[in-house]
Parts: C-alpha cells; structure tokens; sequence
C-alpha cells in the first residue's frame, strides 16, 4: 500500500505502508471495546456513599419483636429502611479498569488507522518542527497543510512545538508514546511523520 509523503518544499514522494496495519477491515466491536477500556482506565472514584455501620441513626429496636403482628424490625439503619444505609456503598477507591489484551489492543488500533486511510483522514508528512515558539509559525504551518481540526503526532515534540501549538483550539500535538484511540476518532485529520510510521510498524507488527 502507498501513500503520499509531503516535505517542506512542498514535493511529494510515494510512502511504503504495511497492509497489516493500514490495510485491515474495520472491526467496529473491537474498536468499540478498545475505546470503553481506555475511557474506562482513565476515570477515577469520585463518589462516596454510607453503608450500614456508617448512617447516623438509632440502635434501639423499633418496635418490640412479637405481638404487633408486623414484621419484626431491628436497627433504623437496616438497608430496607428509608434513611438506611446502602447495601454495597460506592467508595472513592472504587475502580473501573477494565482489561484489554495487548494483541487485542493493538489490532483495534491498526483497525482505527487503516479506516482513516481509507477516509482520507490520514496525512503523511517528511517532519513537522516550528523554528520558534510563537503560535502565529504554528498556524501558518497548519494553514500550509490545510488543517483546522487534526492531531498530530511527531517522532519528537520539542519545546518550539509544544509552547507554539498548546494555545491552538482543536489541534492535538502528541508524541508516539501518547497516542490513544479514543483522539484518533475524535479528530477530523489524524497527520503523522515518516518517523512515526516506522514506529508504528516496529510497535504494531
């Protein structure tokens, strides 16, 4: 499979993609699955609530246990009661991981990357560096691309990119190692450096 690789100059030259990576049929419950587990990883117990010991109610017996002909009742704090505590309370320390295979997690990635392709969502360039830091350098690179809504992701991103592109809205700027599928669908224009495909392919393969 080949792909155009835009320079600096502006020339083009025919790229050698793997088709084990960018040429794969779209497997949209894999994708689903990869992308529930990575939201998933990413939350954090933020919600508490009071079990039975913990509810600020009284110990004393309701009622007396035979005679009234109800059912017999303990303690107010009993989790069938209104005002009762809950059963299995959520904690803060809760967690919500969820877990992928690696060989699953890596195939849902070169599902994600080869429907991109065949969108034409996938842009291949020689490098992608800014000589300053100023944003002003950075749009007008993103200009000279036509990108308005992309994430990019660069062999290295020094300090010139990083303080250059942080303030630009809807633009994501990543190395290899931050790449995560749930912004490879988000974004309109995924945009990678011939050195990112060949750690793609050493990674992936």
């Amino acid at each position: 499979m080949k792909i155009s690789c835009i320079s600096e100059n502006g020339s083009s030259e025919e790229v050698v993609l793997s088709d084990s990576i960018f040429g794969r049929a779209y497997n949209e419950s894999l994708v689903h699955q990869i992308v529930n587990s990575y939201m998933a990883n990413g939350r954090s117990g933020t919600r508490a609530q009071k079990g039975r010991s913990e509810v600020s109610k009284t110990t004393r017996k309701q009622w007396r246990q035979k005679g009234t002909g109800r059912a017999r009742a303990g303690a107010a704090s009993n989790p069938i009661w209104r005002g009762g505590g809950n059963i299995f309370p959520n904690r803060p320390d809760e967690k919500f991981c969820q877990k992928v295979n690696r060989k699953m997690y890596r195939a849902g990635i070169c599902t994600i990357l080869s429907q991109l392709l065949r969108d034409n969502r996938l842009q291949i360039v020689d490098e992608f560096i800014v000589n300053t830091p100023k944003t002003k350098d950075f749009l007008q690179k993103l200009q000279k691309h036509q990108l308005r809504n992309a994430m990019i992701i660069a062999d290295v991103v020094d300090d010139n990119l990083y303080l250059a592109s942080r303030n630009v809205p809807n633009v994501k700027v990543v190395e290899f190692a931050a790449m995560d599928p749930v912004s490879l669908l988000h974004y309109e224009n995924v945009v990678m450096t011939r050195e990112t495909i060949a750690k793609f392919e050493s990674a992936l393969l």
